[in-house]
């Protein structure tokens, strides 16, 4: 499973429709796109654990998707429809990271880690 992490923190001021813009472009590439297997989308949440004082960057939110390997991945980045949301999303982030991950079940990923696969 390749799973595509966006984080994000939105420009401050942004307008409503802006928002609407943004969430109007993501919808279109979850129905349109179907190379993604799965999305969530979520804010920030801080709950007074010492590892949150250690961030540099404060992202607010977060984008999560999941596609079945990296050819479904390329085929989302190369869609259409994903060149009108990134354009939408770069419009509205003041900060922003992405990072793509090769990820495996649970017990084959504690695995690899005890035989001390990189």
């Amino acid at each position: 499973m390749i799973v595509h992490i966006v984080l994000f923190r939105p420009k401050a001021g942004l307008t409503p429709d802006a928002w609407r813009g943004l969430a109007q472009a993501f919808s279109t590439a979850l129905r349109e796109i179907g190379s993604i297997k799965r999305a969530q989308i979520g804010r920030r949440t801080l709950h007074g654990r010492p590892y949150e004082q250690l961030m540099h960057e404060n992202y607010t939110h977060v984008a999560l998707l999941e596609f079945d390997d990296l050819a479904g991945l390329t085929s989302y980045l190369g869609h259409p429809t994903h060149e009108q949301l990134g354009a939408q999303f770069f419009a509205c982030f003041e900060q922003a990271l992405v990072y793509d991950f090769d990820t495996h079940d649970a017990d084959h990923a504690v695995m690899s880690l005890l035989e001390g696969y990189p």
